[in-house]
């Protein structure tokens, strides 16, 4: 059996209001199996129609739809292993059901086997499916039974199927991995991905030493554990954070919740005091808020992005940082603007792209995402990238991003667009921390990834126009 690798945690059924913690993930876990919307939205919409529960419920309720979502791969193969009916062939309901509670017996130690058996035959039952209670008890009792004796492929004879089952991995993106990263960097990929998450914060930048201690305090107060990042001291790494809302720092634009890989993007791209940098797919926005700061108030920053909703997040985190010099519009990138042409000191282009690099945040992408929706953004991309290069002044900046680990999208995609416009790739040694230095930072870019480096999977490109 894989490692528990998050602390123990106990979850009751039902709460001081009557809500049953467990039905809600149930009732998550299905609209996410159904497609229509993706699990963040889904999961944070819950926790925000239901804020009045408590920290340690709503926390239960976010591990355990999580966790079912992120170790289904294993999950199925477990539930597998001692069920007569295939997990492909049970009813929706039944199969959610039996993964979020086979969860709860093999990753959560703080959950008796009984109460996880016991709260999913109620749940069966509750749902109309009392003629199926003896079923979801005895795949569940028999799990207990074979817990930590369970078979796996073998590790050395069916290496990808190990990895596909040890990691919740479709097979199909371990053999992408092992082709463009080599075997030894796909599996610690594979471990990043499941690692537990701190929420990264990034504060503003120039902020006083007083303040910054301040802002300390205050997290450290509410009982969040604080790591500063050893390549940027103002970005730390934070966890057990429940909630931002009431946080005081927070709500006075001291700091922002921004992964160090989108940090270091617009530390790539040298953007200077009064600067006029366009982000042409800014939401959710942190890259633009903090070329915003870097351009200072000479500056200007256009921040574009397709999607209104979006947008109105974006202006909601402007107000709150007192980002006077970003401006915000909706715009699809694929429209050129011909009164933007060759104006812009810096563009960044963090393109539409297939987001392998976040999975550890957002599980359900390995889910959604196969080969052909990779090919398929790959004329996107290049649309947008045709469109968005016109804004570049002469010795201006495109910075180039993706939030993902695939050659096609990342350095097939800087090739392709260095064969066809004027520009060249510029170095990125002077711009990221030595921590970040390698074979490929001379030549104008860099592929994080996680499990090697402290950050999501991102890719960044400095490319400069003649």
């Amino acid at each position: 059996m894989t490692e528990r690798k998050r602390k123990p945690q106990r979850g009751k059924s039902r709460n001081r209001t009557g809500v049953n913690i467990r039905a809600l993930a149930l009732d998550a876990l299905l609209d996410i199996s159904r497609g229509g919307e993706r699990s963040d939205r889904i999961i944070g919409g819950t926790l925000d129609k239901y804020d009045y529960l408590e920290a340690r419920e709503k926390a239960f309720f976010k591990r355990l739809t999580e966790g079912t979502l992120e170790r289904r791969i294993e999950l199925d193969y477990c539930i597998g292993t001692v069920s007569s009916v295939p997990v492909g062939k049970m009813k929706p309901l039944i199969r959610e059901l039996l993964r979020m509670s086979a969860y709860q017996i093999l990753f959560m130690d703080g959950i008796p086997d009984r109460a996880a058996c016991d709260e999913a035959v109620k749940l069966a039952a509750r749902h109309s499916f009392r003629s199926l209670k003896g079923f979801v008890n005895g795949v569940l009792r028999s799990l207990c039974g074979r817990k930590g004796h369970i078979a796996y492929p073998d590790p050395e004879t069916e290496r990808t199927a190990y990895l596909s089952v040890r990691y919740s991995m479709p097979a199909w993106l371990i053999e992408k991995w092992d082709s463009e990263q080599g075997q030894g960097d796909t599996e610690r990929i594979l471990q990043g991905l499941l690692e537990e998450k701190p929420v990264t914060i990034r504060l503003r930048e120039r902020l006083s030493d007083a303040e910054r201690a301040a802002v300390r305090r205050e997290l450290e107060r509410s009982g969040v554990l604080i790591r500063e990042s050893a390549a940027l001291p103002f970005v730390w790494h934070l966890k057990g954070l429940e909630g931002l809302k009431n946080n005081r720092a927070f709500a006075a634009g001291l700091f922002t919740v921004q992964d160090i890989s989108s940090v270091l993007a617009v530390e790539a791209a040298g953007i200077r005091e009064g600067d006029f940098v366009l982000d042409v797919c800014a939401a959710p926005g942190g890259k633009a808020l903090f070329a915003a700061e870097k351009a200072g108030a000479c500056g200007r920053v256009l921040a574009r992005d397709v999607s209104g909703r979006k947008l109105a997040l974006l202006e909601e985190s402007r107000r709150r940082l007192q980002a006077d010099a970003l401006t915000a519009e909706q715009w699809d990138a694929r429209q050129p603007d011909e009164n933007l042409y060759g104006r812009a000191d810096v563009v960044l282009a963090d393109v539409p792209c297939s987001g392998l690099g976040v999975i550890g945040k957002k599980q359900d992408i390995k889910y959604r995402v196969g080969p052909e929706e990779i090919e398929s953004l790959l004329p996107l991309q290049r649309q947008i990238l045709e469109t968005v290069q016109r804004y570049v002044k002469p010795g201006g900046i495109l910075l180039y991003s993706t939030c993902t680990v695939s050659r096609a999208e990342n350095e097939e995609m800087m090739r392709w667009f260095l064969e066809r416009f004027p520009f060249r790739a510029g170095s990125l040694r002077p711009f990221l921390p030595a921590v970040f230095s390698g074979e490929t930072t001379e030549n104008g870019y860099f592929q994080f990834l996680p499990g090697i480096h402290d950050t999501d999977g991102f890719f960044i490109a400095r490319l400069v126009r003649e």
